[in-house]
């Protein structure tokens, strides 16, 4: 009995001898202090900023500042509930060697850890927590924080015309900002609608910085009043987004667009040629581009202004004009082409009848009736000189 007893109270004191200097050998002053030597050198999240539902990666480059002990790693995680890991724990270990031995390139001195995550929050800044254990000391923790930011892209109509004309071809200029802060990848613009043509109908943006804006212009033909959907589509990080604008296409007057008018026509012939002049005055509120003045049939345009042109008036500008043509005899009047062109290349044309009868033709009879009218005159005053001359002698006689 008393050797059972003496047995088992000698293996208990082997026992506690043998405990501390286990512990010792695996958590040592040495250890520790090669642990707080390990620090988190660089982290970096892919995408910047994440949107609601938004999945990426975090990843945590591991440092050793000790110049001449390793150190064992044998345990990595991320964990939070608002910022959700979905890679499995780093169990395997690994060492993380000192400044002579990524020298050597033996052993390297910074190990790299990545979390795939998906971001189940809301707006606001999050600090899910990244755990090290090491085999030989405690471990690190970090918090790194992570934003959350549902802003995205604006497509913004700039400047468009107040209304469409049907089969005519209308400029729209728009801008493509990106309020976030973050870069986004992959910017595109797509225009789609019934009943009209769009060009470009895709335009590829590519890359768009945190706060930078984009200037797009695209050109609409509509055949009739519809809606034009402009969508914008871009990807944050590796997640696709899009946003939407509708820009109704209606038929209308344009209160802006160039207003080409005719004023001050004047009509005289010379030698059976009609010369036409007059003034072209611009009262619209955008530049009227290449002004031309034509005679149309029954006229027969003639040199030197078979077609006369003006040129381009901006608003409240003006430019004189001269065409020259011939007619048949008996035409009264001739219809006289207007036309011009807008910023998009479309064509406007307006007509003004000009009568030349009583103008051109009555000219040249004033003409011939004053060259017939002197030899009559002449004769009346020989006749009243003649009769004067006459009384003038009976007078006389009588006395």
């Amino acid at each position: 009995m008393r050797i059972n007893q003496s047995f088992t109270i000698i293996c208990l004191l082997l026992l506690f001898s043998i405990v501390p200097g286990v512990a010792l050998a695996y958590v040592t002053p040495e250890s520790i202090v090669a642990a707080g030597k390990v620090y988190i050198s660089n982290v970096t999240v892919d995408p910047e900023v994440f949107f609601t539902d938004d999945s990426g990666t975090i990843t945590f480059e591991v440092s050793n500042g000790a110049s001449e002990q390793g150190i064992v790693v044998n345990h990595a995680i991320l964990s939070d509930t608002n910022i959700r890991s979905t890679t499995r724990a780093y169990d395997t270990s690994s060492n993380i060697g000192p400044a002579r031995y990524a020298v050597s390139g033996n052993i390297p001195q910074t190990r790299t850890f990545v979390f795939s995550v998906i971001a189940d929050a809301q707006d606001g800044t999050y600090y899910p927590t990244f755990s090290l254990s090491f085999r030989d000391a405690d471990s690190l923790y970090y918090r790194a924080p992570v934003k959350v930011d549902n802003t995205p892209l604006d497509l913004t109509v700039l400047d468009k015309p107040d209304t469409f004309s049907q089969g005519k071809k209308k400029t729209v200029n728009l801008q493509v900002a990106n309020p976030r802060k973050n870069k986004v990848r992959n910017v595109a613009l797509e225009v789609m609608g019934e009943g009209m043509t769009v060009n470009p109908t895709r335009m590829f943006i590519g890359d768009l910085g945190a706060g930078m804006k984009v200037p797009v212009n695209i050109t609409i033909t509509p055949e009739k009043a519809t809606i034009a959907l402009m969508r914008l589509t871009y990807d944050n990080g590796d997640n696709p987004h899009n946003t939407t604008v509708e820009l109704p296409i209606t038929f209308g007057e344009d209160k802006k667009q160039a207003n080409p008018i005719m004023s001050n026509v004047q009509v005289k012939t010379e030698s059976g040629i009609y010369h036409v002049t007059g003034d072209v005055n611009n009262a619209g509120l955008e530049t009227a581009n290449t002004v031309m003045v034509t005679a149309l049939k029954p006229a027969v345009p003639q040199d030197p202004y078979k077609t006369y042109v003006v040129g381009a008036l901006k608003p409240d500008d003006f430019g004189s004009f001269e065409v020259t043509f011939t007619a048949e005899s008996g035409t009264t009047s001739i219809p006289v082409e207007l036309s011009y062109k807008d910023t998009d290349g479309n064509i406007y044309t307006s007509v003004h009848d000009v009568k030349i009868s009583s103008s051109g033709v009555s000219a040249s009879q004033s003409a011939s009736s004053f060259s017939n009218i002197l030899p009559v005159a002449a004769a009346i005053v020989i006749v009243l000189i003649f009769i004067g001359g006459w009384v003038y002698y009976l007078r006389r006689k009588k006395q």
